[in-house]
């Protein structure tokens, strides 16, 4: 007779599955209430994943209200684990579940344009935790390219939302996204609190084809820039800095290769080939209220080219690394 799995990997299997409901449910076209069914999927599957989590660290008896036999709720347990309350990660879910528990009554296509970046950023935040609590890593679940969020996206015009909906609505509608859109500037270290989707121009030569117009000024003192090519960066450089020691751990662990790899030795890598000034390997976000905090995020190819150094020369290839950037 096969012996039950303990409570905590059970729980950690479900929130698995509610995860990908989450995905596959957001990126199907033909499904109308995407956004509540998203926001109730991926707040089950956090809630899941940190009982346990809680199970592992703490005991069965840590994911019941005290004198109660009512496990906490998600609101709970967010706050057990995440203690700072000014944490974008803990804004993010704190967002999302608000969400989720009005969205019976407020609920609007608009609602979309609005949760969009927080949706990107509690998918990578989940996968995230999900490696650091668990040692598991998401995409064994589901293809890399399947954690991109498919959206089609306009900017919010209130003018049009205060035509379109009630009063009620149409306030809640305006200041839901005034609020994110604050916490998106004020509040978002490291892309925590939300992905922001940022509306850029192009030239294009067919006039049929512009969707606005625009005049060149030789004389302004404005400078653009004009591209040629169009990326989504949070397709090409999915990756965070732990992401990536994450993922060259695992590989590493699996090629039987011993080479101790942290945070001050990627950046080592990251530093000594210059990554950070090659957008095929690293690509910079401006985030922060004034602008001027940087968010970096790596493309496959930073894992794949720091692998192969040390899969080359594990023995010293760190001191290679620290003796030619003395030479600088």
């Amino acid at each position: 007779m096969a012996t039950e799995k303990p409570i905590a990997d059970r729980l950690l299997d479900k929130s698995h599955e509610a995860f990908i409901l989450g995905i596959e449910i957001y990126n199907k076209p033909t499904i109308q209430y995407r956004v509540e069914g998203f926001a109730f999927f991926i707040c089950n599957a956090w809630e899941l994943m940190l009982k346990s989590h809680l199970i592992k660290k703490f005991g069965e008896n840590s994911i019941y209200y005290k004198e109660s036999d009512r496990t906490i709720s998600l609101e709970y347990a967010v706050k057990q684990i995440f203690t700072n309350d000014k944490d974008p990660l803990r804004k993010n879910l704190e967002k999302i579940i608000e969400l989720r528990n009005t969205s019976t009554h407020f609920i609007t296509e608009e609602y979309e344009m609005v949760y969009i970046p927080l949706f990107q950023s509690c998918v990578i935040n989940f996968s995230e935790k999900l490696s650091e609590f668990h040692n598991f890593d998401v995409t064994t679940l589901i293809p890399q390219n399947f954690l991109t969020l498919n959206v089609s996206m306009e900017a919010i015009d209130n003018s049009k939302i205060i035509a379109k909906y009630p009063e009620e609505i149409a306030k809640k509608i305006i200041d839901v996204n005034e609020e994110i859109s604050y916490l998106s500037k004020k509040s978002n270290a490291h892309g925590k609190f939300a992905i922001v989707i940022e509306h850029q121009h192009f030239l294009v030569k067919d006039k049929s084809k512009a969707t606005s117009f625009v005049g060149i000024d030789n004389n302004s003192d404005v400078k653009i820039k004009v591209l040629r090519e169009i990326k989504d960066p949070n397709k090409t450089h999915p990756h965070s800095a732990k992401n990536c020691i994450n993922s060259l751990k695992k590989r590493l662990g699996k090629s039987e290769i011993e080479f101790g790899i942290n945070m001050h030795v990627f950046l080592l890598f990251v530093d000594y080939f210059e990554l950070k000034s090659d957008e095929a390997y690293c690509f910079q976000f401006q985030s922060g209220e004034s602008g001027k905090q940087v968010i970096y995020r790596y493309s496959q190819r930073t894992i794949d080219l720091i692998y192969k150094e040390i899969e080359a020369d594990p023995e010293y290839i760190y001191d290679k690394l620290k003796e030619g950037m003395k030479k600088r």
